[in-house]
């Protein structure tokens, strides 16, 4: 009687197995199936969905390579810079961004232009061109944003025409349809409203940490700039101090710039 139950529990177990075995495969094609069975309105409208998803995805990528702290202020950067230009070597503070190009490089760039019409000309140049590059770096995370907020627009359409299906089809059946005729509406208008959140989440918070990154960057970005004229701006105040109250101050050049 034992051997009998242990062997019908044997059976019964790998039946189970060879069950689940062959019942694993079809678990894909139930998921596709969910996913495309809104028809056209509602297959087309998830394509676009996941067509979004991609491009969401290349844009965190690639803003996770390009924002960040090496790429947009580069090491020692500031600290060369300034020490060229207390010295007098502006060519050569110049030559040294456009051979480090990033946001920082930029700012500079613009500073050292404006050298020769002293702090208040340095002063507007570096705040025009951070602007200019906060700018820059805010439109392109911008695009995150719209993502967020355009997928849950189509899954709202996917779920209004799913809607719209389903009740055209109790009206065509004066409310005799049954549930598998609401079926492909209500899938349409529950699966593209899942497929919009699914991209938009994700999609909003990358672009909520990319904007206070940015932030970040560009308040450092604009401490390092006024620390690199900081010198000019000292030497400003001290001509200002020496020179006599009935008299504008005039001061001298610096070295190395005609």
């Amino acid at each position: 009687m034992l051997v009998t139950l242990a062997l019908g529990c044997f059976a019964n177990t790998a039946q189970g197995q060879e069950a689940s075995e062959q019942a694993a495969p079809a678990a894909p094609e139930g998921v596709w199936e969910i996913i495309f069975a809104g028809g056209l309105v509602g297959d087309t409208i998830m394509w676009l969905l996941f067509a979004l998803s991609l491009t969401a995805a290349y844009l965190v990528f690639e803003h996770l390579i390009s924002i960040r702290r090496n790429e947009l202020i580069p090491a020692e950067l500031a600290e060369h810079v300034r020490q060229l230009v207390s010295e007098g070597r502006v060519a050569e503070a110049e030559q040294l961004c456009r051979e480090t190009p990033s946001f920082l490089a930029f700012v500079l760039l613009h500073g050292l232009a404006e050298i020769e019409g002293g702090w208040p000309a340095i002063e507007k140049a570096l705040e025009d061109s951070t602007a200019e590059q906060s700018a820059r770096l805010f439109r392109r995370i911008e695009y995150l944003s719209v993502i967020g907020n355009i997928a849950p627009m189509l899954g709202l359409l996917g779920t209004v025409t799913g809607m719209i299906g389903a009740f055209q089809t109790v009206a065509a059946t004066e409310g005799t349809a049954g549930a598998g005729d609401l079926a492909r509406g209500i899938y349409e208008a529950l699966v593209t409203t899942v497929g919009g959140l699914v991209i938009a989440i994700p999609s909003l918070g990358a672009f909520a940490v990319f904007r206070n990154r940015v932030d970040q960057f560009v308040s450092e970005a604009a401490y390092h700039a006024q620390h690199v004229f900081a010198p000019i701006k000292r030497r400003r105040a001290k001509w200002r101090e020496a020179a006599p109250s009935s008299a504008p101050p005039v001061p001298p050049p610096l070295k190395g710039v005609t």
